[in-house]
């Protein structure tokens, strides 16, 4: 059974959450700030986190940003009554895996949840361990190195590193990374994208101004050359 952290101020969505995700099947715990839920989120009890922005004590994308730092790899999908484009791109930098924005249905909710959950707990991909001169990345264990020197990849840098190391050579649309990083039931736009492509070639490329792992192909989208 997965366990899901449930971080909302309000008490009556909070219960309405715990109540609905309950019925799904899934245990659930409680955090009405930012603070305490850092601080749950941090014991590793979890196999999702279920995440307010808007939350008294520290807000939202602080609480991921921070818990990503710290290693924190549990999966997280933003609940948020912003819509601007640039609050998701700034979520998604910080560590974010998916969003849903105020109103939502408890349909839509329970589809985002098993689809990040089948992101997440899916099978290992057939090379747990992939190096390219220095550049060491060890995706069952979320680690990468480059010259023993630790770097800092978010989850969804992961996932997308994973998805060009198991396509190299071949052309990748921004629709097919979607797809394939993300899954097919996510929509996301192109900025999004280029977003974490910009800060995935800032972390493994050793010029990130003259990217030669992933290489842009004008008009149609990326090729990995490793």
């Amino acid at each position: 059974m997965a366990r899901i952290l449930i971080v909302e101020d309000e008490a009556g969505i909070a219960m309405g959450l715990q109540d609905g995700l309950e019925a799904e099947g899934y245990a659930t715990d409680v955090a009405a700030d930012g603070v305490v839920a850092e601080a749950k989120a941090r014991e590793g009890r979890y196999d999702l986190i279920l995440l307010d922005i808007a939350l008294p004590g520290k807000d939202g994308l602080a609480v991921c940003r921070d818990l990503r730092a710290a290693g924190v790899q549990t999966p997280i999908i933003a609940v948020t009554a912003r819509v601007q484009e640039i609050d998701r791109v700034l979520g998604f930098e910080v560590g974010v895996d998916d969003y849903v924005t105020k109103p939502f249905s408890a349909r839509e909710l329970a589809g985002r949840i098993r689809a990040v959950l089948r992101r997440a707990h899916g099978p290992a991909p057939a090379r747990a361990v992939w190096r390219h001169d220095d550049l060491i990345v060890d995706f069952r264990r979320f680690e990468a190195t480059r010259g023993g020197r630790p770097l800092d990849l978010t989850p969804t840098e992961f996932r997308l590193l994973r998805t060009f190391v198991d396509r190299p050579g071949d052309v990748l649309s921004v629709r097919e990374l979607i797809d394939l990083a993300w899954g097919q039931d996510t929509f996301l736009t192109d900025r999004v994208v280029y977003t974490h492509v910009n800060n995935l070639r800032g972390k493994i490329e050793r010029d990130p101004a003259a990217p030669a792992l992933i290489v842009s192909v004008r008009r149609v989208g990326y090729r990995f050359d490793a």
